[in-house]
Formats: structure tokens, C-alpha cells, sequence
């Protein structure tokens, strides 16, 4: 007997990379009240393991974490899952670092700079997603 899933079939399934509990934590409920699936994980290393179990729709990543910052969290999706890249939010609350803005501009990334409106996050996640369907 197939186990049904909970959640409707056009909820977005979102994963989030941070490693700071408090903005992690707001950027879960605020997608949650928006009826987001929401997984959360605090370093690219975590993120890794998740996308292994299964793809989502769109990926927020900080780009300052632990053990696997953001832009080598993303060089290891362009290798195992290349068809992810196009889904990425990068956040960051650093607006002036240089190695952060090369990178984003290799890539062609969106990124929100903390602090951040969720409507923002918001346009940012529809904005990729349309992207994605190009």
C-alpha cells in the first residue's frame, strides 16, 4: 500500500540554507504562511544530503555558512544536479563583498541582501521559477 503525501500536489518545496537560527527560522515561517514546504538546513553539506533524497523548486542559499559556503554548495549541484542551478536565491548579508558579486555574476544568480521583505523573497522565488520554465 503507497503511503499518500500530505501536501497538496502544486505546493513549491523549498530548500533553505542557513546558518543563522533566527533568520532561518523567519524565512521558514514566512514561506510556511505562504503554504511553501519548507526544509531547512544549516550548512551546504546538509543541503547536499537533502537534495540526494530529492529535487525541490526553488533553493535559498546564504552564501557565509559552515563546512560548505554557498557558492561550493552550488559548484556541487552544477555537478549532481545541474538542472537545479536555474532554481537558486542566494542571500547575503554581506552587499559589498567582492568574491560574492564575481561569483553571482559568473552564475547569473538572483540575491536578496539581508535584511531582506518577505514580499521580496517572495518576487525573488516567482521570479526563478519563471526563469526555470523558460
Amino acid at each position: 500500500m503507497a503511503l499518500k503525501s500530505s501536501r497538496p500536489k502544486d505546493t513549491k518545496r523549498i530548500l533553505l540554507l542557513e546558518d543563522d537560527d533566527l533568520v532561518s527560522n523567519f524565512i521558514k515561517y514566512s514561506l510556511e504562511t505562504q503554504s511553501f514546504d519548507v526544509v531547512r538546513v544549516a550548512n551546504g553539506v546538509e543541503g547536499v544530503q537533502e537534495l540526494q533524497k530529492s529535487d525541490f523548486d526553488a533553493i535559498i542559499c546564504d552564501m557565509m555558512m559552515p563546512k560548505l559556503p554557498g557558492d561550493m554548495f552550488y559548484l556541487a549541484v552544477e555537478r549532481m544536479k545541474p538542472h537545479l542551478c536555474n532554481r537558486f536565491v542566494f542571500i547575503t548579508g554581506y552587499k559589498d563583498d567582492k568574491k560574492i558579486g564575481d561569483f553571482i555574476k559568473r552564475v547569473n544568480g538572483a540575491i536578496l541582501i539581508k535584511p531582506f521583505q518577505v514580499d521580496e523573497l517572495l518576487e525573488m522565488i516567482a521570479f526563478i521559477q519563471m526563469r526555470d520554465h523558460m
